[in-house]
């Protein structure tokens, strides 16, 4: 039997549920293509996460490209066709991409592997990210040295925690349903490993708690700071990014297993916990910084 896995026209970090839901309820040895053609926008977070299910399937799923030449040539400078069609079965033709210097991209598709992928992704967007930070989101110089330590933490997450690699990926555009036009910055990280639940129990730090599921374990690590590591000063790479993300009024979110936790802003409506999600392994992290709201007229 054929499993055919609708993506949603806006695919984001909210909307990609529906992609997991939908695969919940089928067998996990089921046929699948993933029908993208009626797609006409995607964040980071739905391009890294679908590359991230791809990961999971035990056979290749056929992917079908959107059918929106717009939508289809952004998701090729992007860089998701140059692995998408590593990991699944494409069908029909996609575009190759352009320079990236057309596209205000400021991070494609990258892949995450190990700690040298994580220097070379800051060292490739410290510079770009600089001239964003400053220009478009009218934050303070001292922001861009943070924002090259949240995106180093968020990458160093998948080497020490995931057991298997990861996608980055971080794009700069105007932000129209909750913020009016300004300009955000968000950086999505996605990996299909072990996950925060299992990356605490492996390292026997599991709270004393009679309840334990993924939801407590992501407070434990995201709002607590527990580590799976027992040396002090273990578990601050999640706390800096936390810190950064409140200093510039932004948005983190943490989905892991069947559980999401967010630090919400006041400019976001979303809810802090979310709980009896349909399971995706590993851990996918995004992180929205605004443009600051004294710069907009």
């Amino acid at each position: 039997m054929t499993a055919v896995i609708a993506v949603p026209s806006s695919l984001d970090d909210l909307t990609f549920e529906s992609v997991l839901e939908q695969l919940a309820n089928h067998p996990a040895d089921a046929k699948v293509i993933v029908d993208a053609r009626h797609s006409t926008f995607a964040t980071p977070y739905g391009l890294t996460a679908l590359l991230t299910l791809a990961q999971t399937r035990g056979e290749k799923a056929e992917f079908l490209p959107p059918e929106n030449p717009d939508t289809v040539s952004y998701w090729a400078r992007a860089g998701f066709f140059r692995y998408a069609e590593e990991l699944f079965d494409v069908r029909g033709h996609v575009p190759r991409p352009r320079s990236s210097g057309e596209s205000d991209v400021l991070l494609e598709m990258t892949p995450v592997t190990k700690s040298d992928d994580v220097h070379g992704v800051v060292e490739r967007i410290q510079e770009r990210a600089a001239s964003i930070l400053l220009n478009k989101l009218h934050l303070e110089s001292r922001a861009t040295m943070g924002f090259a330590m949240t995106l180093s933490e968020a990458c160093q997450n998948i080497v020490e925690h995931a057991g298997r690699g990861g996608w980055v990926m971080v794009q700069a555009y105007n932000y129209r349903k909750r913020l009016g036009g300004r300009f955000v910055v968000v950086i999505a990280v996605c990996d299909a490993g072990v996950g925060f639940r299992s990356s605490l129990e492996s390292g026997q730090r599991r709270p004393l708690s009679d309840r334990w599921d993924d939801a407590v374990a992501l407070e434990a690590a995201v709002v607590n700071g527990v580590s799976r590591y027992g040396d002090p000063g273990r578990g601050q790479g999640l706390k800096g990014i936390r810190g950064y993300v409140h200093r510039w009024e932004g948005k983190f979110s943490v989905r892991s297993g069947t559980a999401r936790i967010a630090l919400i802003p006041s400019w976001e409506d979303d809810v802090p916990r979310r709980e009896n999600l349909a399971y995706f392994p590993g851990a996918q992290l995004q992180i929205t910084i605004p443009e600051k709201v004294s710069a907009v007229a």
